[in-house]
């Protein structure tokens, strides 16, 4: 590609010292308001754009990119996350996808610790006691669990499970993990993590499960409902990586009967679609979707993204380019 200004199209509102730095280089077009495209003008983006920018709330399939125009050579995601891309028909198209791995990784595990305290200290039963008005200390109010000694086991030993581990083993935790593939020696010593082959049995055993592993055909509904029940009652599942790895429905009815203790959640099966049984639960604690949301994260994405796109433009592969199959 020669080194031109591209025209590039971003889907959603980016941090201002991002979409500065895009004017400058691109002639790019920002989204205002900020709200998600339909798929209407997400096929117009396409067919216009030498360049789009989107994000995770931008369902880029087959269909979509059949609609594409030839301009566009570069889907440069904002976020690292591509489960929502067509990867393969893509490239089948000429399309290169590209992303940016490794920004929100401290973020992202800096959450799993937050939710993992939140459920098991009580902290949001406290905060509804303080605005209900508090009468005063009980040596039984509030009670939740002590995290040290308990046994952590998570699913996903990736860049974000190793941070997650990496803060697990300051307060206390007995690491445990499960992953396609064993992490070196070395990195187990580190960060004195138990390999289990099985999940199953892992699952039995731990008190706390953190899921960290991408969505994927094979990662689709990992935690079901069989696999739900084999956690012991007093256990807690925290997710922060993909609301599809868990079936939603199943861990909502293992809630509801005692069967689990309690549920972090940042990210949902359905999106902004959650069962509303879930919702009503006083076991859980759900947030929206806000594990890498730092500044200091979102401007890091930003750059990247730039990168890629200014590497494209100078004729070379853009060092994010994701492939199919590699997640």
């Amino acid at each position: 590609m020669p080194a031109s200004r591209l025209t590039v199209i971003v889907t959603r509102r980016l941090p201002e010292a991002v979409e500065t730095r895009m004017k400058e280089l691109f002639d790019v077009e920002l989204r205002d308001p900020d709200v998600p495209m339909t798929r209407e003008e997400l096929a117009e983006a396409m067919r216009r754009a030498d360049v789009l920018v989107p994000t995770i709330t931008d369902t880029i399939d087959a269909g979509l990119l059949a609609q594409a125009g030839e301009k566009l050579k570069l889907i440069a995601n904002y976020g690292a996350g591509v489960d929502h891309i067509d990867v393969a028909t893509a490239r089948q198209r000429g399309i290169l996808v590209a992303n940016t791995p490794g920004v929100t990784t401290e973020d992202t595990a800096d959450m799993v610790m937050a939710l993992l305290l939140a459920v098991t200290r009580r902290i949001p039963q406290g905060l509804q006691v303080m605005h209900s008005g508090w009468t005063g200390w009980s040596p039984m109010a509030n009670l939740g669990g002590r995290l040290g000694g308990r046994r952590l086991g998570i699913l996903g030993m990736g860049r974000i499970g190793q941070a997650v581990a990496r803060r697990a083993r300051a307060f206390g935790l007995q690491v445990h993990y499960h992953n396609r593939k064993r992490v070196r020696p070395e990195v187990e010593a580190e960060l004195e993590a138990t390999y289990w082959e099985s999940l199953d049995q892992m699952l039995a055993r731990m008190d706390i499960v953190s899921v960290n592993c991408p969505h994927t055909p094979s990662t689709f509904h990992l935690l079901n409902a069989r696999r739900l029940k084999l956690m012991k009652p007093s256990a807690v599942v925290v997710n922060t990586s993909r609301g599809e790895v868990i079936d939603q429905n199943a861990l909502t009815r293992a809630l509801r009967s005692g069967d689990l203790a309690g549920a972090g959640l940042d990210v949902y099966e359905h999106g902004t679609d959650i069962n509303p049984r879930l919702l009503e639960l006083p076991n859980v604690v759900l947030l929206p979707h806000m594990g890498s949301a730092t500044i200091e994260g979102r401007i890091e994405m930003g750059e990247k993204v730039i990168i890629n796109i200014k590497t494209f433009a100078d004729g070379h592969r853009p060092p994010d380019q994701v492939v199919p199959g590699m997640f």
